[in-house]
């Protein structure tokens, strides 16, 4: 069994977060966009591609906010994720357009349905992936100290 790399944009513009919107057997849920590094890809060229795959637009990448190590046999989704080891990189991120722009993925992820920017006050109210992220992210914008690794947390 592999572990695999996975590197995420936390897109805040305002008072709002940038995120996907999917769909399952549960419900809706979000997701920070980004996705699987590749083969020969750096962190930051498997982000842009990623951004460009599920929300259509360039991204500035900045700093490294937080690292999540997800290790699906812990958790709820043990029954389809027993298997599954993954560390998520989440890199703080910029469009790199100014003005409201609409958004085309070119390659969306299968779950997913759309993109929304939703207010970072009702994050908590959001069926959110990882869940604990919600907190941190909430955090960060007001200021406050949070931890960098998150440890293995759904």
């Amino acid at each position: 069994m592999q572990i695999r790399n996975s590197i995420k944009a936390i897109i805040i513009k305002g008072e709002n977060i940038l995120l996907t919107k999917n769909h399952d057997h549960e419900g809706i849920f979000y997701l920070c966009p980004g996705g699987g590094q590749e083969h020969g890809e750096t962190f930051h060229e498997t982000l842009e591609r990623e951004c460009l795959e599920e929300i259509g637009q360039k991204v500035s990448i900045g700093e490294l906010l937080y690292i999540r190590e997800y290790i699906g046999k812990n958790h709820e989704h043990s029954a389809f994720d027993f298997n599954v080891h993954q560390i998520e990189y989440y890199f703080e991120c910029q469009l790199n357009k100014s003005e409201e722009m609409s958004f085309h993925p070119s390659n969306p992820d299968q779950h997913q349905i759309g993109i929304e920017w939703v207010p970072i006050h009702e994050l908590l109210q959001y069926r959110m992936y990882p869940q604990q992220l919600r907190k941190h992210i909430i955090k960060h914008v007001n200021g406050e100290k949070t931890p960098i690794y998150l440890g293995d947390c759904n």
